[in-house]
């Protein structure tokens, strides 16, 4: 493992020590950030204070009572040169019923495997990029630059990042991005994008009754009945995407009535839509605006697109290289079907090329004895470096 030197800040002159990423990862999993509550206050707080040390320009922005994103940048972040620009988020999701291991806010090391919630699902990632972000600042500072994006409530639909979305003093401070990273958990393979989440409520009216008299009511729960069978038998009529596939339609829930004896006269159900690539929201609310007709409304819950860059763009062409030299074989083309902050953020940002990259271990996010491998990330502070020196010589 390569040697780092251990973090040390002075307060009064803000001298700079590089922390150990896999120590930094220890020390985020010891802020308890579980959504909810969150409380990311203080978490964002101690990366500001690391970032400043290196000449990091830093803003704090808070959408709530302790629930505070942090933004950061060196270098010029500028229209004609725009930054390379990385995001994570600072939450995590509840620990569960299951038992644990090891203590989940102790950030324990054992055969190699750094265990605790959060380690995979995100602050691994975090914990990569910051270091990289500090190693790189000198060579950064006049060039392009790099900016950080490191949002509160991403579990909970992605808070934090649609509130810096619409903060326009803040994308002004941010300056346009060049290319895009978010290090959500990957082991370090490179990802083209994920599918967008479109959640809504549907929603019908009828007329009570006694239980007894049916015929005097307008039961809502049959109205709402039909129209989930419709949604059984419905289609997406846009393309299937060549890596994602096709779009899918679930009802999660419903409920009607207050008690047995009487007729609902209110019926609701929610629709979880999963989108790929090209397909639009606001056509398949229409969609289903005629396919389930004039009784049922619909409200949006959650309203969050995909993302995707294809594998040629030029500047995905050279992650996957770099991602080819540390891994020693050439990444595979690949989507996700969850959704990230880059959905809120890319857009905002000048929409640059993105890929989803970071040392986690996919399938140990929001579970129990969650872990990441301590050398990947080692591996991902020295692939980011690397991203972010070839985008200053660019």
């Amino acid at each position: 493992m390569p040697k780092f030197k251990p973090l040390i800040l002075d307060k009064l002159n803000m001298t700079m020590t590089i922390p150990n990423p896999v120590e930094l990862t220890q020390e985020l999993i010891r802020f308890n950030t579980i959504n909810p509550p969150g409380n990311e206050d203080q978490i964002c707080d101690y990366l500001s204070s690391l970032l400043e040390s290196a000449g990091y320009e830093c803003r704090k922005i808070e959408f709530a009572p302790r629930r505070t994103s942090l933004v950061a940048k060196i270098g010029a972040c500028s229209q004609t040169q725009p930054s390379i620009c990385f995001t994570g988020h600072v939450d995590v999701v509840p620990l569960g019923a299951r038992h644990w291991t090891h203590e989940p806010f102790a950030g324990v090391i054992e055969d190699g495997k750094l265990y605790g919630r959060g380690s995979s699902d995100m602050k691994s990632g975090v914990a990569a990029f910051v270091v990289a972000a500090m190693q790189m600042a000198q060579k950064a500072k006049d060039g392009p630059g790099i900016s950080l994006i490191i949002t509160a409530g991403e579990e909970t639909g992605c808070e934090g990042a649609f509130h810096i979305a619409a903060s326009k003093g803040i994308l002004d401070f941010l300056g346009p991005a060049g290319c895009f990273v978010v290090a959500e958990p990957t082991a370090n393979e490179p990802l083209l994008g994920h599918k967008g989440a479109y959640w809504l409520r549907a929603r019908t009216e009828g007329i009570t009754a006694h239980g007894s008299m049916p015929e005097r009511g307008d039961n809502a729960f049959y109205k709402l009945a039909k129209a989930a069978l419709v949604l059984e038998k419905f289609t997406f009529d846009t393309p299937t995407h060549p890596l994602m596939g096709q779009g899918t339609l679930n009802v999660g829930t419903a409920k009607a009535g207050i008690n047995i004896n009487s007729v609902p006269d209110a019926a609701e159900m929610t629709l979880d839509i999963r989108t790929v690539s090209g397909q639009s929201h606001s056509y398949i609310y229409g969609c289903l605006c005629k396919a389930l007709g004039p009784e049922i409304e619909l409200d949006t819950i959650i309203d969050i697109e995909g993302v995707f860059t294809p594998a040629n763009d030029p500047w995905m062409s050279s992650v996957f290289e770099r991602c080819t030299q540390m891994n020693g074989v050439r990444p595979v083309d690949k989507t996700v079907s969850y959704f990230s902050d880059a959905s809120a953020l890319k857009p905002v940002i000048g929409n640059p090329p993105t890929v989803i990259l970071g040392p986690g271990q996919p399938e140990m996010a929001h579970q129990t004895n969650e872990f990441c491998y301590t050398q990947k990330i080692i591996d991902a502070t020295q692939l980011f470096s690397n991203l972010i020196l070839d985008w200053q010589l660019t």
